[in-house]
Formats: structure tokens, C-alpha cells, sequence
């Protein structure tokens, strides 16, 4: 289980810096779909997309929990064409990504290669086709053997196209990818949850998404500057007051050493106790859906 941690916070703090006017600065270079943002900076969106459960890792934990793959669960790459605006691009191009990992982890070739073309559709739309490999990437979308393979050039088409981004002051779209994958994943965890309730990785999994989707608002409130992110925020407020009332306690221990193929890697000890009910979930769930409902119709 990947441990949560809080590196956001500081990262954000040494990007705004400490005094009246470089806060003043980084707001004065705000840039929305229309309108100049603030430059958020590598280290702080790799610190999230870190720390936030990749969509095959998800996919990973509900096959190992017994589920068979539901299509019916997932976004229709037909409808990749009502997209219109960069808003619906960004956020569906994020949904299609972790529909993607979904159906490669199951081994449905098909349906998967019906995601790419939609990915490809979105990603042209949005002009960063141009970082994906689409025949790399349709390679090994339908080789359940090369996972980690898939999961490299994904994360590192990720990281290309938040530069990109950056530099066109576009980098809100980025923010968007990135919950977009986020909330389906979320959903797609609630759903089968709910057909297997009792699985305490899953329910451990879904509390642990408290942390994220705190630092997911914390970014998206640079740029609320933009109608459209400034109502998505608040869509999301109704999730977050759910997670506000789950507990997440850290119980700190020192870290070791560990030699791993050969690399010596810092093993992190410490372990979160997370404190979530069935009726936590069932409210996160009903909520989830009805946002990302709203997103992808």
C-alpha cells in the first residue's frame, strides 16, 4: 500500500515564497483557459501525481480483490466528440487515461484500443497529441505483461506534457488531467466496493483519497479566476466535507534501508490508521458518480 504524505504543502509554500510580493507575483500570473494563471511548479504537481494511486495500480487491487471487469462502469470513448471546450477535453482526456489502465489490467484488447483512439481524439483537440506514441502505447495497452512498461510512458508523457503546459501557460490543463483521472478512479473504486463491501484494502484505499483530493482543491484554487474551474471546485465541495470527517491518524516510525535489485531505497515505516465507515463510503460514492456524471454527459 503506498504510504500518504504531506511534501505538498511545503513545496507549495517555497513556490509562493515568504514574503508580500512574490505571493503578490504568483497571483498576478494567474492563467486559466483565458486568462494568465500561476505557474505551478514541476516539483509540486509530481509530488501529487506520486502520491495519487495510478490507474493501473487501481486496476491492479480491484482484480486482485475478485471483481470482473465491467465495461458499464466506464466512460464511453464515443462520446469523446461532445467535447468541445478545452474544460471537457482536459478532464475527459484524464477519465479516458484511467479507463484505459482499467481495461488493460483486464486484458480487454478491444475496448482498449477504443480508449486509445479517444485519447489520441482528445489529445489532438487539446494540441499535445504530439507527446503520446499512440503505436508504443497501443503496443503495450494490449500486453497485460507489460504493465510497468505502460505505466513508465504514461507517467512519463504526463510529466513532458505539464512542461509543455507550463510554457504555453496553459498549466491549469494539467490540474484538470489530473483530477479527471483522479475522480475515476475514486468512482470506479466506490462502484466495486459497494458490490464487495468487507474489502478493507479497498475501503482503506478510498480514505486514503482524503489527502489528495485536499491538495487536488488547494491546486485548483490558483485558478478559480476561470468560471468553469471556479464551479468545479465547488462541486467538489460536497466530497470534501464528507472526507472531512474521516480521521487519519500517523503512527511515525524511523526509516530503514532496503536493498532492492541491487539499490539500496529508504523504506518508509510510519502507518496510517484511517478511520472510514460504510457510511462514509456510500456517501462519497453517491456523490463521486454525480459529479463525474455531470463531467462526461
Amino acid at each position: 500500500m503506498r504510504k500518504i504524505c504531506f511534501g505538498l504543502v511545503v513545496l507549495f509554500l517555497s513556490a509562493c515564497g515568504s514574503n508580500g510580493s512574490k505571493e503578490q507575483a504568483l497571483l498576478d500570473s494567474l492563467d486559466t483557459l483565458s486568462i494568465e494563471a500561476p505557474e505551478v511548479s514541476e516539483e509540486v504537481i509530481s509530488d501529487i501525481v506520486q502520491q495519487i494511486p495510478s490507474p493501473l495500480e487501481i486496476s491492479v487491487l480491484l482484480k486482485e480483490s475478485g471483481t470482473k471487469y465491467n465495461y458499464s462502469m466506464l466512460n464511453s470513448p464515443d462520446k469523446a466528440s461532445n467535447y468541445n471546450n478545452n474544460f471537457q477535453k482536459a478532464i475527459n482526456l484524464g477519465i479516458y487515461g484511467t479507463d484505459l489502465g482499467y481495461t488493460n489490467i483486464y486484458e480487454q484488447n478491444q475496448d482498449a484500443i477504443g480508449y486509445l483512439r479517444s485519447i489520441r481524439d482528445l489529445a489532438d483537440g487539446l494540441s499535445i497529441g504530439q507527446f503520446f506514441d499512440f503505436e508504443t502505447i497501443r503496443k503495450l495497452a494490449v500486453n497485460s505483461n507489460n504493465l510497468d512498461s505502460l505505466l513508465l510512458i504514461t507517467t512519463r508523457n504526463f510529466n513532458n506534457i505539464n512542461s509543455y503546459l507550463q510554457d504555453q501557460k496553459r498549466a491549469n490543463l494539467s490540474i484538470l488531467l489530473l483530477t479527471g483521472g483522479w475522480l475515476e478512479a475514486l468512482n470506479i473504486t466506490c462502484q466495486v466496493y459497494s458490490k464487495s463491501s468487507g474489502n478493507e484494502v479497498l475501503k482503506e484505499k478510498i480514505g486514503e483519497q482524503k489527502i489528495i483530493l485536499e491538495q487536488i482543491m488547494l491546486l485548483l484554487s490558483l485558478y478559480e479566476q476561470d468560471t468553469r474551474i471556479k464551479a468545479f471546485s465547488k462541486e467538489l465541495e460536497p466530497l470534501k466535507q464528507v472526507f472531512d470527517n474521516i480521521e487519519i491518524t500517523t503512527t511515525y516510525a524511523e526509516s530503514t534501508f532496503e536493498e532492492v535489485d541491487g539499490v539500496l531505497m529508504i523504506v518508509d515505516n510510519s502507518t496510517s490508521t484511517i478511520n472510514i465507515t460504510d457510511e462514509h463510503i456510500a456517501d462519497i460514492t453517491r456523490i463521486t458518480q454525480e459529479i463525474r456524471n455531470r463531467l462526461i454527459n
